[in-house]
């Protein structure tokens, strides 16, 4: 049976880390806590749960890219690693399961399943995150960071990119992807995550810090994420010239413009009914998804303003 490590990574998550610990134990042969400069009491609880505490030098900035890299060079001989993160829990029978996979198909290098809101009613913000984790099972192009990787394909890409502040997983997985492996979603539960999202503020910073992925990564890889950069273009931007072009100079330009929105919205809801969203949830997450081209496209300005500038890529936190 082919030995699992497991790599948690936080910062400041409290009980949420208290929770994933306890998750992991007796399930992995290594495991390994990356502190990305915490204030409470987490690197005594990852002491606590038995874990190897790797602290970043504070002098870099953080990225959860940097911090899985950290924690997989603090493994012993690794062979599967099962990345998760600090505001996550794993789900009994996950790392079984995810193990067989990864033995029978040489050929894969990720495997990930479904993850799920804990507190997925307490705001409508928890409630789109929950959907978001959903998708469906097979092969996929992409994941988030909860993911076992097989060590041979993590360290034949050259890991994660740490530079890359948001979207680190898509640009991760792209090139594993483009190197001839392959990822595959299983259909089961894999993690249960607590986004502790409750404020419209915390949602557009989440939003924000999704452009400047959509950006980051399509300089990276121009394909990718190709339709999101064109959407917030236009709704973000191009409708919103023409609106004002319109009220200047002939108002019905501004009206077919401004119609856009409401027909976008329509669209949006009726897509999301058909993947099995209630119908006035579907209302309200795609108010949200349409009001989102807005902070994706700020997002995506911050980030070739600094590359322009050759500032740092800092975090955009959301909690």
């Amino acid at each position: 049976m082919t030995p699992v490590d497991v790599v948690l990574i936080g910062r400041n998550e409290g009980a949420r880390l208290v929770a994933a610990l306890a998750s992991v134990a007796g399930q992995a042969r290594q495991l390994v806590y990356v502190d990305s400069g915490s204030s409470d009491d987490s690197l005594a609880a990852a002491r606590r749960a038995g874990a190897r505490v790797i602290e970043l030098d504070l002098s870099t900035p953080f990225t959860a890219a940097r911090a899985r890299n950290a924690g997989y060079a603090g493994l012993d001989d690794p062979q599967f690693v099962q990345f998760i993160d600090g505001d996550c829990a794993l789900v009994p029978g996950w790392i079984e399961a995810a193990r067989a996979h990864l033995e029978t198909r040489p050929a894969t290098a990720v495997v990930t399943g479904w993850r799920s809101e804990i507190h997925r009613d307490a705001s409508l913000y928890n409630q789109l995150c929950d959907f978001e984790w959903h998708r469906p099972a097979g092969v996929i192009l992409a994941c988030g960071g909860d993911m076992m990787v097989r060590a041979e394909a993590f360290a034949a890409v050259g890991g994660f990119d740490p530079t890359v502040i948001a979207a680190e997983d898509d640009e991760f997985c792209t090139r594993l992807r483009k190197a001839g492996w392959t990822l595959e979603r299983l259909p089961r539960e894999m993690t249960r995550h607590d986004a502790a999202m409750l404020r419209f503020g915390q949602w557009w910073r989440r939003a924000l810090r999704t452009g400047h992925g959509f950006a980051q990564v399509g300089h990276l890889h121009p394909e990718y994420f190709e339709t999101e950069r064109k959407r917030a273009l236009a709704y973000g931007l191009a409708l919103p010239l023409l609106i004002l072009l319109g009220a200047l100079l002939f108002w019905p330009l501004a009206l077919v413009a401004l119609a856009a929105y409401p027909i976008n919205w329509i669209r949006t809801a009726q897509g999301l009914r058909r993947e099995g969203l209630p119908a006035p949830e579907a209302h309200r997450h795609a108010l949200l998804l349409t009001l989102s081209k807005f902070p994706n496209l700020i997002g995506m300005a911050t980030y070739h303003w600094r590359r322009l500038r050759q500032a740092p890529m800092r975090l955009i936190e959301y909690k």
